[in-house]
């Protein structure tokens, strides 16, 4: 099952950091969204990397990290 796997920060560069993190390390840029009004990234991935891209979103420092299924 695909999951979205969302981190809000408190700094646009925070995220963006993050953002170019998980492309450098190998996430699809299409599954991989900035949302630069509410300071989140996104990022939509198989249940079986999901800690991977969690474990990368966390290295910046997010205020919440929260994931769901893909609806």
């Amino acid at each position: 099952m695909t999951q979205t796997v969302t981190a809000a920060y408190q700094e646009l560069d925070a995220a963006r950091n993050a953002l170019d993190e998980l492309v450098a390390d190998g996430f699809d840029r299409e599954k991989v969204f900035l949302d630069e009004e509410n300071l989140q990234v996104k990022v939509m991935v198989p249940e079986s990397v999901q800690p991977s891209a969690e474990e990368i979103l966390r290295r910046h420092e997010p205020t919440e990290v929260w994931s769901r299924p893909l609806e």
